[in-house]
C-alpha cells in the first residue's frame, strides 16, 4: 500500500485569490441565504411528510376497497351478460311476433322499438 502524498501548503497566491472571492460577497447576504434555504428545506421536510403519510394511507384505503371494487365489477359483468341475452331473447319474440302478426304493427314500427338502447360500448363524444 502506498503512503498518500502529503498535500503541499495552500500559496500565497492562492490565499489572496481565495480571500478576494471572500470580499466579493457580503456575510450578511450568505447568512440571510443561509437562513432562507433552512427554511425551504423544514418546508420540504414537512411536505414530504405530508405525502408520506397520505400516500401509506392511500395504500390502506385501496387494499380495503380492491377486493370490493372487483366483486362489484364481476356483478355489473354478470348483470350485463344477463341482459345482453334477455335482450337478445325479445328481440327474437319480437321478430317472430311480427312475422306472425304483420298487420299488428304498422310499417317502420317495429324498426324504431326493436332496439333503442344506447350503445354502452362505444365511446361518448
Amino acid at each position: 500500500m502506498e503512503k498518500p502524498l502529503p498535500e503541499p501548503a495552500p500559496s500565497a497566491a492562492a490565499q489572496e485569490v481565495a480571500e478576494r472571492f471572500r470580499s466579493l460577497v457580503d456575510p450578511d447576504d450568505v447568512a440571510s441565504i443561509r437562513q432562507t434555504q433552512h427554511l425551504i428545506l423544514g418546508r420540504l421536510q414537512d411536505s414530504n411528510a405530508v405525502l408520506t403519510h397520505f400516500n401509506e394511507y392511500s395504500e390502506q384505503c385501496f387494499a380495503e376497497v380492491s377486493s370490493d371494487f372487483a366483486s362489484k365489477t364481476r356483478l355489473l359483468k354478470s348483470m350485463k351478460a344477463d341482459l345482453d341475452h334477455i335482450f337478445t331473447k325479445l328481440r327474437g319474440m319480437k321478430s317472430r311476433l311480427a312475422a306472425t302478426y304483420p298487420d299488428a304493427f304498422p310499417d317502420g314500427a317495429m324498426s324504431k322499438t326493436m332496439d333503442q338502447r344506447p350503445d354502452l360500448e362505444s365511446p361518448l363524444d
